[in-house]
Order: structure tokens, then sequence, then C-alpha cells
């Protein structure tokens, strides 16, 4: 079996595009890989058109980790986000294949299941306004959908400090959350990277009676040092690893053991075979796994084939039951939240389609999502009240 050729079709939303690949082949089998990249879709679907040409044409479909070295470092010039990006669509899509082919589920050809269920967590779901009691409400509608375990970030455009009065109204946000969503369930309290370790060490103690499950990127990632003097005063667990693109940088964040919990997107560091690498590599550190999953159901399908195969996987996030939900009809088969938790599916591949016609609804947009602007949250189009 050989490539024949690839097809790119990017799903539009005003606050994010999801690039889909399909691979397809001479023996009449097609796999799909989705990622979703931050203002530089078009750069990757540059890098694929080339990428065909230099690597992808003509390769084994089953030779997965031969087809990704040769586009990790066939090019020689060292490989970051939008290279890594554009192996991950492909990789996912050849394990789609080789899954369809044999007649499998990918998760089976990973080593074979350790659990039969993974648990969700709502992001995506403060869209409204940003008051306590909107957010109680909110939270409330994320409960009664059955899950058990969802992540916020209730800072606003927080940089580096944040003043007292919206200290105040951040702790007044969190909760009313932990309110609405009571004591047995997770919430997780995500910084995105805007503080220096002082402010987020303050701002991690005085959220601490509300029990985040963990914090997530208190300070930017550049700086490993300034992660391990917030990870050595506070109790709570700290997460990070969404903004690295490579497993072998992992090596000197498991090295410091500042961090228990890593996060890589599988869209974004080669796919889902190199994501079960650095899961193995967490295990012998004792470091738990929890993707970042902002895309839609084949990024989704594709994490839950690392989660169902990992014993250290934590737990999934999940927008798709809440922001832009009816991107859902664009794949045929998309994993679904019940009762809290993805299940265990036996379809082979991914256990995915991407319909192309559904996704020609949703042409690409000039999508923008600005983390340090008024009202980020609420993911509308720009220029929107």
């Amino acid at each position: 079996m050989r490539i024949t050729g690839i097809s790119t079709h990017v799903v539009g939303t005003p606050w994010r595009n999801l690039t889909y690949v399909q691979v397809h082949t001479d023996e009449g089998l097609t796999g799909v890989g989705e990622t979703r990249m931050l203002g530089h879709t078009d750069a990757l679907l540059g890098y694929l058109r080339e990428a065909e040409q230099n690597h992808i044409l003509g390769s084994d479909p089953f030779a997965v980790e031969d087809l990704v070295r040769r586009m990790k470092y066939g090019d020689y010039g060292r490989a970051g986000e939008i290279v890594m990006s554009g192996i991950a669509v492909i990789e996912m899509a050849c394990w789609d294949i080789k899954g369809k082919a044999l007649g499998v589920p990918v998760w089976q050809l990973l080593g074979g299941k350790v659990t039969d269920k993974v648990k969700a967590y709502a992001n995506g779901w403060y869209t409204t306004e940003r008051t306590p009691e909107a957010y109680h409400k909110a939270a409330q509608k994320v409960m009664e959908r059955g899950y058990k375990a969802l992540k916020i970030d209730p800072f606003g455009t927080g940089h580096f400090e944040l003043d007292h009065q919206e200290t105040l109204y951040s702790v007044s946000l969190i909760e009313a959350v932990r309110d609405a969503i009571g004591p047995d369930s997770e919430l997780m309290l995500e910084m995105h990277g805007r503080f220096s370790p002082a402010t987020a060490i303050r701002l991690a103690n005085e959220l601490a009676p509300f029990k985040p499950a963990w914090l997530e990127e208190p300070c930017p990632p550049e700086n490993l040092k300034a992660l391990e003097k917030v990870a050595a005063k506070v109790d709570i667990p700290v997460a990070t690893g969404e903004r690295i693109h490579d497993r072998i940088e992992f090596r000197e964040l498991f090295e410091s053991q500042a961090v228990d919990i890593i996060q890589p997107d599988v869209g974004h560091i080669g796919g889902i075979w190199e994501t079960r690498k650095l899961a193995a590599t967490a295990e012998a550190h004792y470091v738990l796994v929890a993707p970042h999953n902002v895309g839609g159901p084949v990024l989704t399908a594709a994490s839950l084939q690392v989660g169902f195969s990992s014993p250290n996987f934590k737990i999934l996030e999940h927008f798709n039951d809440f922001a832009d939900a009816e991107i859902k009809k664009v794949i045929s088969g998309a994993p679904e939240v019940v009762d809290g938790y993805f299940h265990l599916s036996d379809k082979p591949g991914l256990g995915v389609e991407l319909d192309v016609d559904a996704a020609a609804e949703f042409p690409q947009q000039q999508a923008r999502f600005d983390l340090w602007a008024e009202g980020w949250e609420q993911r509308k189009p720009k220029g929107s009240k």
C-alpha cells in the first residue's frame, strides 16, 4: 500500500480554524487527521504542500515511524509548531489507515486497552457575561450534561500581575463555580501562562480553599526556573506542556520535577505515537498525562487512542459540547461524553469519518483568539458586541 496524495479541508469558526487532512492510498483506503492552529493555518497548509512532494507521496502508511522521522529531520531545519503539526495530521491519518486495513481500533495497535473509559472535562462553557451569577448558571449546565470536571481561566486580561480588586473578583468567580459544581467535581484552574511566579503563587494560595484539581501554566512556558519556583511553593498539582511541540523537549521538565501533569497536544507534538512515547516517559517519572485538546472530533478521537492505552492517562479536555458544537456534524462517529466519560470504541482506525460536504459549510475564517483582550472568554467574532 502506498500514499497517492493528501487533501486538506479547513473548518472555520470566528475563534478557531480546524484543519482536517485526508491521506489517500492506492488501495482505496483513506485516513483522516486534524489539528487546530492559532493564527498559522495558512502556514500549515503551505508546509503540507511541500511535504507532500518531498516526503509523503509514495510512502507506506504502515511505516509510521519512518515517515515521521523523514518529515521531522529530512528538511534539516529544526522542527517547530508548524512542522510538528503537519507531521501530526499525516501521522494520525496513517494510524487511521492502518487500523482500517487490519480491522482494529488504533488503541489496539498501541498495546491494547488499559481502561474502558476516559474521564472528560469541559472547556469553552463560560462564554456568558463575566459575573459570578452567570458563571454559576453556566457551570450548573455543565454538570447537568453529566460532566464531573471543568476548567476555567477566571483572570480576565491579567498579565504578570493582578491587582487587589481584580483578584477579589476572580476569587468570587471561582467561589461561584465551586458552589455550582459541588465538592466532588474536579475544577481545573487555568492561568494561560499569564503571571509572574510571585503572582501565580499568591493567586494559587488565594484559591486553594476551592480545591483546584491542578494549576495550569501558572507562568510563561519559556522559563523552566520560574515554573520550578511556583511548584516549590504551592500545594496544588502543576500542569503544563501544551506549548511544547517536541517530546524530547519535555526532558528538562521531567528532570526538574516541577510538573505533576503534562498536557501535550496530539495535534502539535507529532501525533499519536509521539504522544504515546511521551506518556511512557512520563510514567517513568510518575507524571500523569492530560492532553490539551482544543480541536474537533478527529483530534479528540486521536487523543482517546492514547488515553485507552496509557495507564497514566488522567483526563481529556473537550470543547465541542459548548463552543462551536455545530461543527460536530462534519464528522460521523464523533466521540461523545456520556455520564462524564468517553467510552471505549471498537471501530477500526480512529472510528471517525470526515464529511467533506458538511465541512464545506464552515469555510476558513480570519479566526482570532486574543487571550489578552477584554471579553476573550466569550469567543465572539472580532468586532462584535
